[in-house]
């Protein structure tokens, strides 16, 4: 089995991580290389205030590097989507 890279994002304690690690795909591997890198402590941690506070709004997404189809597709949303003037 090949190495393939992984996006990791942990959410804990008001604070966010993102980063990847380069693993065999199986679970303990994965576990294993997660570990490995927040044991090194290169990790930036970002601090995301106060998660359930109403003064605090956030808009989350992700994105899509090598989709194979249109977000905006009816396949997808379920309906069609028009833009228009």
């Amino acid at each position: 089995m090949h190495p393939k890279n992984f996006r990791v994002q942990i959410n804990a304690y008001q604070y966010h991580a993102d980063f990847t690690i380069n693993c065999i795909e199986t679970p303990v591997d994965i576990e294993n290389a997660i570990v490995d890198r927040l044991g090194k402590g290169d990790i930036k941690w970002e601090y995301l205030g106060e998660m359930m506070d109403p003064r605090t709004r956030r808009i989350t997404y992700e994105e899509v590097v090598d989709g194979t189809r249109t977000v905006q597709s009816k396949k997808v949303l379920g309906a069609e989507v028009a833009v228009g003037v």
